[in-house]
């Protein structure tokens, strides 16, 4: 019954900086322009080409970091991200593995109790562009306006434990980052999207059970839904004693249904590399 299991979330949201340019290049950016309007060189990654860090989105970063108190390293490095779609013009994204630019940290929630839902990490990373398959049905559209924009991604530790929380850390975070101004939280515009990290495991039960991951939810309300639809569907899988498979998921709001995408990439998949044309920085108390 779905009473003897408990549900385990881990969420990741990708928050867009509120910048004038994107973090690598120098093209501004921002909602409802035309397709590949807002495109440069380095975004498009052409030969020759070389990435210069945005000070700006650093900065909102390092601000957000502070607010929910969590550790600012004295050295943060960039790294290589490897896979190749459409939407990823050079073939890997700059993002942060190794050192971040923020780790631990919390978000106070208020449900039933005041909670404190654990940050992991939070790091800088460029955003991919986007795909669009609605135009015509023969073909896919690419539209590279959102490549470059600067993002955190912020990684919360597997310690949320029912949907209801997962709906009041979101409206939380929202507030927050609305609040410092370094993001304006328009999640149909695209500005903060959320993974939710969904596994069950019976109650009392130490393990982590297999997890799915429900990708790019783009309502605080659809990401309630899908996870209490995959805590019933994971149940069920479960109780009729058939195979939990590791993969990623997308969640059909007009049906409310969950269904899968690909097999999930572990971080050896991504084949993580120092970023050759940026060097490490440093972030000084005095700073």
């Amino acid at each position: 019954m779905s009473n003897e299991w408990e549900i385990v979330i881990g969420l990741e949201v990708h928050v867009q900086l509120r910048t004038r340019a994107k973090v690598f290049a120098s093209s501004s950016w921002g909602f409802g322009k035309e397709p590949n309007e807002q495109v440069d060189p380095v975004v498009l990654g052409l030969p020759g080409t070389l990435p210069v860090v945005n000070r700006e989105a650093v900065e909102k970063a390092i601000l957000f970091g502070l607010v929910v108190d969590a550790e600012i390293p004295d050295q943060c490095a960039w790294d290589r991200k490897n896979y190749f779609y459409p939407d990823l013009p050079k073939g890997y994204q700059i993002s942060q593995h190794t050192a971040p630019i923020c780790k631990n940290g919390f978000v106070k929630i208020h449900t039933s109790s005041e909670k404190k839902i654990q940050l992991n990490r939070i790091h800088i990373e460029e955003d991919a562009g986007k795909s669009i398959h609605d135009i015509d049905e023969n073909y896919s559209c690419i539209d590279l306006n959102r490549a470059g924009v600067p993002l955190v991604e912020i990684v919360t530790e597997p310690v949320i434990h029912s949907s209801e929380d997962a709906f009041a850390f979101l409206t939380e975070l929202r507030k927050i980052l609305r609040w410092i101004d370094v993001c304006d939280g328009n999640m149909e515009e695209g500005s903060m999207r959320c993974d939710a990290n969904i596994s069950i495991r019976l109650k009392g039960d130490n393990q982590l059970g297999k997890r799915v991951e429900v990708k790019n939810l783009n309502s605080i309300r659809n990401v309630k839904r899908a996870i209490d639809f995959e805590f019933n569907r994971l149940i069920e899988i479960t109780e009729n004693n058939q195979i939990i498979h590791q993969e990623t998921r997308s969640f059909d709001a007009d049906k409310n249904i969950t269904f899968a995408l690909r097999s999930k990439e572990d971080a050896e998949d991504y084949r993580y590399f120092p970023e050759p044309d940026l060097p490490p920085f440093i972030i000084d108390e005095v700073y």
